[in-house]
């Protein structure tokens, strides 16, 4: 019986991924099950820990977060306000009507999102009797679609209120409003000081340490962030014009209907051939934490139950987030219940290599 490190190393060396699956089935074999978390643990930590990679170090990019885009605003933003010196409403309303980018800037240094502004004027607009702003029409502004006067005078008094501290009422003994912080020290005046002479390093990294840096450009492409892994399956089986359906636009009676699957949630994907039996079922999951890896382990090993009942297909896994380094009983226990089927964004095209999917290429 081999050391679990000696198993794992020699795992991480097979020449082909069929030859690594045969090894990982034998470890119920020659090891008892006392053994087992040990050594799933050990071929994890060996075999598949160093595909994983830290998705915190990539951003979706979005062109309304960029440089440019935000430069515009603020050269817009002082073009209409004389450099942030005529800032009286309503030399904000008629920056808004002839610059209608500016609001984009206006928003920022009042340290709103976009939804945080449209909430801001509604207590304004019932104070003025007109009608609150929504999110939709403050997003055309900063893309440059003009509005009507009465939205503009709703978001010129509401940006003027806030920059006098006049908007909410006073905090709590333990807040502070967003207002309250160095580069809007003395209101107007710091703006313009900053607008002229540029922001020191310090306050600009104080600002990335308040906020979190990359923190709304994420918000805004969560959606794409959730998605990265089933798009990525997605694209390698349509160019190997592999049979799958992408389960999440599908509802369960339609899967369990169709194939019979009657797990809950339907895995991510289904893999089929031409008679529409099961040839695979797939997972992908992104983890960042280690507890939350332990907790979605088990989700495999469901997987891993249902596909007995269609004559113990594979199961696959493709998993992002360095939650997936801790072993013993997050990653370890994935391996084992897909048999080393378990691949990442760095080797996901290797998975065309492993049963079934060279016959179905075929």
């Amino acid at each position: 019986m081999a050391h679990p490190d000696s198993l794992a190393d020699a795992i991480a060396q097979a020449d082909s991924w069929n030859a690594r699956v045969a090894l990982i089935r034998r470890v119920p074999e020659d090891y008892g099950r006392s053994r087992w978390r040990e050594v799933y643990s050990a071929i994890a930590q060996r075999a598949y820990v160093p595909n994983l990679a830290p998705n915190f170090a990539y951003v979706h990019a979005d062109e309304d977060y960029e440089l440019p885009a935000v430069a515009r605003a603020v050269a817009e933003a002082k073009k209409g306000t004389a450099g942030f010196t005529q800032v009286a409403a309503s030399d904000l309303t008629r920056t808004l009507r002839e610059f209608p980018r500016a609001m984009r800037c206006f928003r920022l240094i009042l340290g709103f999102t976009a939804p945080e502004m449209a909430a801001s004027t509604k207590t304004v607009a019932a104070r003025l009797q007109l009608k609150a702003v929504s999110v939709d029409r403050i997003k055309g502004l900063e893309q440059g679609r003009g509005q009507q006067d009465d939205f503009l005078h709703v978001l010129a008094e509401t940006v003027h209120l806030a920059m006098n501290g006049d908007l909410f009422p006073p905090a709590a003994p333990d807040l502070r409003s967003k207002q309250e912080r160095p580069d809007l020290e003395d209101g107007w005046a710091t703006v313009r000081l900053l607008a002229k002479k540029g922001v020191p390093y310090e306050m600009f990294l104080h600002q990335r340490h308040y906020g979190g840096y990359f923190s709304q450009l994420l918000n805004a492409t969560s959606e794409l962030r959730g998605n990265i892994l089933e798009d990525a399956v997605d694209e390698v089986f349509q160019d190997a014009k592999i049979k799958a359906i992408r389960t999440g636009s599908y509802n369960q009676s339609e899967i369990a209907g169709r194939f019979h699957l009657t797990i809950q949630p339907a895995p991510d994907f289904v893999v089929y051939d031409n008679n529409e039996t099961v040839r695979a079922l797939l997972e992908c999951k992104t983890i960042n934490n280690g507890g939350t890896a332990r907790d979605k382990a088990t989700r495999f090993a469901s997987l891993r139950e249902a596909a007995k009942s269609h004559g113990g297909v594979p199961v696959i896994a493709v998993l992002g987030g360095l939650g997936w380094t801790r072993t013993a009983d997050g990653l370890g226990p994935v391996v084992q219940a897909c048999e080393g089927r378990v691949f990442t964004l760095s080797n996901l095209r290797e998975m065309l290599t492993v049963d079934p999917f060279p016959a179905l290429m075929s």
